[in-house]
């Protein structure tokens, strides 16, 4: 399978991406942004967007462009920085870019955009398993 049909084929395996509404807007091999909108069934008791949401986007983007390369790759420790409060109606952008694959391990940080405005950063460690995706 092409490394730049993963993705499209990960999302659409993905009941909880999809329940987000996360869409894929370019993705290449090594190379992937996604985005959201952020609905009222995602704020938390301050009326802010809980921080699994931006979490969530990001990490579906690492594990994209992780994918991207042909082999099944699992995140194996992440974590986040939230930067800003979000709201109701905010529209989100994330994009993973690994830079080289030369190991079982690939490190990545990914931002989280409102706009121009960084939101939060994102930070994974994914393991290269030697499984092939396959159409």
């Amino acid at each position: 399978m092409k490394g730049e049909q993963i993705p499209y084929k990960m999302l659409s395996q993905d009941a909880f991406s999809q329940w987000l509404g996360i869409e894929i807007l370019e993705c290449e091999i090594g190379r992937c942004k996604v985005a959201m909108t952020i609905r009222k069934n995602m704020l938390n008791s301050m009326n802010k967007a809980h921080g699994g949401i931006s979490y969530s986007l990001a990490d579906t983007a690492f594990g994209f462009a992780a994918n991207t390369h042909g082999k099944y790759a699992v995140s194996i420790e992440t974590s986040i920085s939230h930067i800003e409060a979000l709201d109701e109606g905010d529209y989100l952008i994330a994009e993973s870019v690994i830079e080289s694959v030369k190991n079982k391990l690939g490190f990545n940080i990914i931002e989280v955009k409102r706009g121009e405005e960084l939101v939060a950063l994102f930070k994974g460690i994914v393991y290269r398993t030697q499984k092939d995706w396959e159409e």
